[in-house]
């Protein structure tokens, strides 16, 4: 049960780690110019950070239910 605990966790980190560059990646590629200009590519990779980020919270709470579960199954 640990082994498989652990598979999982490491899986939520790997994930919320790819979360969080897909969203870097989307911030970086939104120019002053999309920003100043409101153009509809600005909007496009404002969502994509937003589900981005969203992910990325949502991995990282999987991962801490994990850890719980693996501290009270292990205490």
């Amino acid at each position: 049960m640990n082994t498989f605990l652990v598979i999982l966790l490491v899986i939520f980190a790997i994930m919320a780690v790819v979360s969080l560059v897909r969203g870097i990646v989307a911030f970086l590629q939104t120019t002053k110019i999309d920003l100043e200009s409101g153009g509809e590519n600005s909007k496009h990779l404002m969502e994509v950070q937003n589900k981005a980020m969203f992910s990325r919270i949502k991995y990282q709470a999987l991962a801490i239910v994990v850890v719980a579960v693996l501290l009270a199954i292990n205490s």
